[in-house]
């Protein structure tokens, strides 16, 4: 089992940027496909980003492509959402989630998820 702790949320202007992190612990996270998820307020949790376990290979939702980048240093267990030209429709929870065989852009083929970290983007 392994357990999944996000951080670096926070609040900030449009056109800003912010570098979330999610550490794992329990077991390698070179063994888990890894992804981010977010929610808004009244909204279901979709599909932000997606990273193989060797971090070879990504993949994004079409709204966040070319602003968001997903990457990982297994060394250090560790999962990054660095996201750039923030916009208000941004602002959600992101959650980080882990997934035992591949990554996916569907939430039910991730087995852990952590708690969130809320993310707020002003106009």
């Amino acid at each position: 089992q392994v357990q999944l702790v996000e951080s670096g949320g926070g609040l900030v202007q449009a056109g800003g940027s912010l570098r979330l992190s999610c550490a794992t612990s329990g077991r390698t996270s070179s063994n888990y496909a890894m992804g981010w998820f977010r929610q808004a307020p009244g909204k279901e949790r979709g599909f932000v980003a997606g990273i193989s376990r060797s971090g070879a290979t990504t993949i994004y939702a079409d709204s966040v492509k070319g602003r968001f980048t997903i990457s990982r240093d297994n060394a250090k267990n560790t999962v990054y959402l660095q996201m750039t030209t923030l916009k208000p429709e941004d602002t959600a929870v992101y959650y980080c989630a882990a997934a035992t065989l591949y990554y996916s852009n569907d939430a039910n083929r991730y087995s852990y998820w952590g708690r969130g970290t809320q993310v707020t983007v002003s106009s």
